[in-house]
């Protein structure tokens, strides 16, 4: 066996996406729009004794608190990137963060319901002026906030071409669910806040006081199924489920060849654009693992190999 320098043997875990320093720090721009615009509804709230622009600056704190957990969870992944207590890195932090972020969203959604039922219930006298002004204001944060945010919600790998699979690498697994759990919020929120000007008028012109508080109902079943959609991408990278099909076909391929056989593989995503590989070979000739590992050499996305060779019992 060949001599070879430990360096060569050592290799690194950083797993963040690609643009993690950029998505954190609009992430971090969002988050003092929103605390600016929630301080500014509080303080105006309180001084013309509106219940309106108190409420919104109350739900746009609870915006601003799970945008404050995406800023931060870029931050610490950041932070820890090098450190050796994490087993495969810091890149999931953003997964955590999403989930977290989710169940809050999920929680706002559950509260408009609430809300809106109570409404519908017990109509409130509304000062629709100043309320289409405080959502008309929202409105615009909410459109500023979702266009420094706006560039990697859809971001996509572009296809790679390889000579036995046509792997077209573009799955949206490998988002970055920390910068789309945060886009979710904004959007969110500027969903609701076009809801409410779009009601708050028809309830002006009409005096239907029950279109506000109904399609207040509307909007928390809007969020409530987005939310269920990032619970469900984030949860996924989080309990390890199987990373992407299509790259692992390519793989058994590339590793199948002669009498070699894959008899285990597992496939999961440690970071945004980032997978590991962990898969057993068996044999009747078996090579060295650094010749296994060179077949996959190439593969956009495969951040970590391990491979196991056996001899084939007979």
């Amino acid at each position: 066996m060949h001599s070879h320098s430990i360096e060569q043997w050592t290799h690194d875990h950083a797993f963040l996406g690609d643009k993690h320093d950029q998505n954190e720090r609009r992430t971090w721009l969002v988050v003092i729009l929103t605390l600016v615009m929630m301080v500014g509804e509080i303080v105006a709230g309180s001084l013309f004794g509106s219940m309106a622009l108190l409420a919104d600056g109350w739900h746009m704190g609870t915006h601003a608190a799970a945008l404050g957990i995406a800023a931060f969870a870029y931050r610490f992944a950041r932070r820890h990137l090098g450190s050796s207590h994490f087993s495969f890195g810091t890149g999931k932090f953003g997964d955590l963060a999403a989930f977290a972020s989710a169940i809050i969203l999920g929680l706002i959604a559950v509260e408009i319901a609430y809300e809106s039922v109570l409404r519908l219930i017990t109509p409130v006298p509304i000062v629709y002026g100043e309320a289409i002004v405080v959502a008309a204001l929202g409105l615009c944060v909410n459109l500023a906030s979702a266009w420094l945010l706006r560039d990697s919600h859809d971001h996509h790998h572009h296809g790679h071409a390889h000579d036995d699979h046509d792997h077209d690498h573009h799955h949206h697994h490998h988002h970055d669910n920390n910068l789309r759990a945060a886009y979710v919020h904004v959007m969110a929120d500027a969903a609701t806040s076009v809801l409410a000007i779009a009601a708050l008028v028809a309830a002006m012109y009409s005096g239907w006081v029950w279109a506000d508080p109904a399609v207040g109902l509307i909007g928390s079943a809007v969020i409530a199924s987005w939310t269920f959609g990032l619970i469900k991408t984030s949860g996924a990278v989080l309990l390890d489920v199987r990373a992407d099909e299509k790259l692992e076909r390519v793989i058994r391929a590339r590793m199948e060849i002669g009498d070699d056989r894959v008899t285990d593989l597992h496939l999961w995503q440690v970071g945004p654009g980032h997978c590991a590989v962990l898969l057993s070979v068996v044999s009747d000739q078996p090579k060295q693992p650094s010749v296994y590992k060179r077949r996959l050499a190439g593969l956009k996305g495969l951040s970590h190999v391990t491979v196991e060779v056996e001899t084939c019992p007979h």
